[in-house]
């Protein structure tokens, strides 16, 4: 094994670890800081609004979830609460006002969360898919832990960045491929996707980065925080892996400009491309409208998407683009519209 300077972790070499730094086998590396320049300095980035209100109230979610049910509800960003057999699951939770690590500068929100943190039900697991700031928020993560003390379910290193701050947390830290026996029938498998991390500039991908299947009695969901497409690679890997999937979590937005983004975020055509290699009857769609990161405008996913899920001839309600405090009561496959 190489020597690491890796502050969040150590372990042996694997066909994604080097020995210092996670990477995407047969994929590619993020841009540089001379192609963020490039990016940043060239100017083409769409107008906003000063803000981007949800035509959604905030909610006061059920307790529980019962039974044959499965329910999704949008917080904002990547943070969705999934209700399903009685247990209670937030993805990525960031209920932050700035995607940043600081207080006066970064990605703001253009919406107010979907739900209030104190309104939140019993909160059972909590799935932190990478470490980039619109995904993992520690403050957020404390905030949980006082009020729920939730099983938190990570991929290799991100541990060492939520135990700075929440000491006390329960945390299973995960690898590709590893499974974890939540209780009451749930299952969730950590699973690649085609990503990167890094909290600051020193410590790219020194953590590693996931995609989740969840295996219900309801049936199985997966959820994928940011991906790139990487020619469906790990779509297909999935569907053969775990067969179909009621439902799929999916991002669709912050893509543009393509030559800089592509490999880290996809872009709504290859969002609907990995809901048919994944086999997915459903799909609730995230990462769009509340956190200003790259240059398209604020509605462009929404309506990419509405383009892309015609020209595949699938019907616009199987493939949701999902607003904060929108509710999401996923259809069960027997009667899942075609």
């Amino acid at each position: 094994m190489k020597k690491s300077h890796n502050p969040y972790y150590r372990g042996p070499v694997s066909d994604h670890f080097d020995g210092t730094r996670f990477f995407n086998p047969g994929g590619r590396p993020p841009k540089g800081m001379a192609d963020l320049l490039r990016w940043q300095f060239a100017g083409g980035k769409a107008r906003w609004p000063a803000h981007n209100p949800s035509p959604f109230e905030q909610v006061k979610p059920e307790l529980s979830v019962e039974g044959e049910r499965l329910r999704v509800t949008m917080v904002g960003h990547a943070t969705l609460l999934i209700q399903v057999h009685g247990v209670n699951i937030l993805t990525d939770p960031v209920w932050a006002r700035r995607a940043s690590p600081f207080a006066f500068a970064g990605p703001q929100r253009y919406n107010a969360p979907g739900i209030e943190l104190d309104d939140l039900p019993p909160i059972d697991i909590v799935l932190v898919t990478h470490n980039h700031y619109d995904h993992l928020d520690v403050e957020t993560l404390a905030a949980l832990q006082e009020e729920h003390a939730p099983r938190i379910i990570t991929p290799l290193g991100n541990d060492t960045i939520i135990r700075h701050a929440v000491p006390d947390a329960e945390i299973t830290v995960v690898d590709w491929n590893d499974r974890v026996d939540c209780g009451d029938d749930i299952v969730i498998h950590a699973e690649p996707c085609h990503h990167w991390s890094a909290r600051g500039s020193r410590d790219r991908r020194m953590a590693l980065w996931a995609a989740f299947v969840l295996e219900t009695p309801a049936g199985k969901i997966y959820h994928v925080g940011d991906t790139g497409f990487h020619d469906g690679i790990n779509y297909r890997a999935a569907r053969e892996k775990h067969g179909s999937f009621r439902l799929a979590n999916l991002p669709f937005g912050s893509y543009e400009p393509r030559w800089f983004m592509q490999d880290q975020h996809q872009n709504p055509e290859e969002a609907v491309r990995g809901m048919i290699d994944c086999a997915a009857t459903h799909v609730a769609g995230h990462h769009w409208g509340t956190f200003r990161l790259t240059d398209e405008g604020v509605d462009e996913p929404r309506l990419a998407l509405e383009r892309a899920l015609d020209a595949a001839g699938i019907a616009r309600a199987r493939f949701r683009p999902l607003r904060p405090g929108e509710i999401f009561d996923v259809p069960a496959v027997a009667s899942a519209a075609e």
